[in-house]
């Protein structure tokens, strides 16, 4: 039986934008020099769409949040596997605000965000792993 084809794309959407997240991360690191605060908003982007994609695809509703503890914890609902990387994850939340605003913040080392980087890689691979072929990018 085929797959809603709304799902499909509403599904595959959410995982473009999480690979852009990610590419752009990745882009602002490799500048010189390197734009860590933007690379670790980036990551946690990457990061909160890549489990709302899965949501998306399970058919279960979220509110806007930028709360990697909160969707995690819905995407473990669907797969108890998932909650190593919700776990490992959910300190990006905090990179979707903490550097935006002027003020505050100390300022985040390269490492940092090398370190998300590789965290949201991982969330991506894992969702990716548990979709159909066909949305799989």
């Amino acid at each position: 039986m085929p797959h809603d084809p709304v799902r499909v794309a509403d599904t595959v959407a959410w995982l473009q934008k999480a690979r852009n997240d990610l590419r752009s991360a990745e882009v602002v690191l490799a500048a010189t020099p390197p734009l860590v605060e933007d690379a670790l908003f980036h990551c946690q982007q990457a990061v909160e769409k890549s489990f709302k994609g899965f949501l998306t695809w399970h058919d279960c509703r979220f509110r806007k949040t930028h709360s990697i503890d909160e969707i995690g914890e819905a995407a473990s609902a669907i797969d108890p596997n998932l909650t190593q990387y919700v776990d490992r994850a959910a300190p990006l939340s905090e990179y979707a605000w903490r550097f935006r605003y002027p003020g505050g913040a100390e300022e985040p080392v390269a490492s940092e965000a090398h370190d998300a980087l590789a965290i949201a890689r991982q969330v991506y691979d894992a969702i990716l792993a548990r979709l159909p072929r066909e949305l799989r990018m």
